[in-house]
């Protein structure tokens, strides 16, 4: 089994250095690009590129992988290095560039996908944020077999995994990244005698990209909806207030049963903080100042004084 893999993020390495394990051949390795990170915007390899480079596999970063596109000089050569790779199957995790129908078409065995949900629900670029978001009590990992559609194609393994009602989306992520490479290993080790089986159409919905603005806390919102947005948006793009003039990262909260105007501080002092929603109220927990780190309510407190009354925005 010669599989090459396309992949970027920590998500993806975890599968690679599985496969890797598992002593499956890797011709090729595709990922993004490296893109400026830090303080200082230097540029940084992704961690599939870490990887694949500390076991000297080869590696292609082209920015497109359509010939009819931006980038066609560099799809180019993205299907040179894919065809002299000869993978009998691609693997595909958290790569980050739709793949055109020439590669669906090129490996014998086609394109798997390794995907952090239960199939169909919560196709496309956020499945792990939304589920924890929409409260849903158990998601996991899809292993199906790619086609033209996002995320649409026939399933070849599926496991559950449990939702912690204090999971985040970091600690999810990492729990589903180990299940993602234990079954795609699986997978391949016997991908000829796995039944593809077509995905149904009911319960079928949309995991949309997670963007920055959603992190403004709305406190209209009821506070068991607010709450789940703190744990989703961990660790980006965090849920952000303004209180007294000034920013504030909440990274953790309780929800409580209470009533007040939306925002408005119910509860102040002796390591509590509490702040009305929409429906019912939220303590804060965690906190984090603009270039602070995050503290415990009752540290936050005692740098900034918060009274009863005040409101939050």
């Amino acid at each position: 089994m010669r599989a090459a893999f396309a992949g970027t993020p920590e998500f993806a390495r975890v599968a690679l250095d599985a496969m890797l394990a598992a002593g499956i051949e890797v011709p090729l390795v595709l990922t993004q690009p490296d893109r400026p990170a830090g303080r200082g915007m230097k540029l940084q390899a992704s961690p599939v590129k870490q990887c694949a480079l500390a076991h000297g596999l080869p590696v292609a970063q082209p920015r497109s992988l359509r010939l009819d596109g931006k980038y066609p000089d560099e799809a180019a050569v993205g299907r040179a290095a894919l065809e002299q790779a000869a993978p009998d199957v691609l693997v595909v995790a958290a790569y980050g560039l739709i793949l055109p129908q020439w590669v669906l078409d090129l490996p014998p065995r086609g394109c798997v996908n390794i995907h952090g949900s239960l199939l169909p629900r919560w196709r496309g670029a956020a499945p792990i944020h939304r589920a924890i978001e929409a409260g849903d009590a158990q998601t996991g990992i899809t292993i199906m077999q790619m086609d033209a559609g996002l995320d649409t194609g026939p399933m070849l393994l599926a496991e559950p995994l449990a939702i912690a009602a204090e999971d985040t989306t970091a600690t999810l992520h990492d729990r589903l990244a180990a299940l993602g490479a234990r079954l795609v290993v699986d997978a391949l080790g016997r991908l000829e005698s796995l039944p593809p089986v077509p995905q149904p159409e009911a319960g079928a919905n949309y995991a949309s990209k997670i963007e920055k603005a959603e992190g403004t806390i709305a406190w209209t919102l009821p506070a068991a909806v607010i709450e789940r947005r703190v744990r989703a948006f961990d660790p980006f793009p965090g849920c952000s207030f303004t209180l007294g003039g000034e920013t504030f990262k909440l990274w953790r909260a309780a929800v409580l049963p209470g009533a007040g105007e939306p925002g408005t501080v119910l509860a102040a002092g002796e390591g509590r903080l509490v702040v009305a929603c929409g429906e019912g109220a939220l303590e804060l927990l965690e906190l984090q100042r603009t270039g602070g780190r995050r503290v415990p309510v009752r540290e936050f407190l005692k740098g900034h004084p918060v009274v009863a009354g005040q409101r939050a925005a």
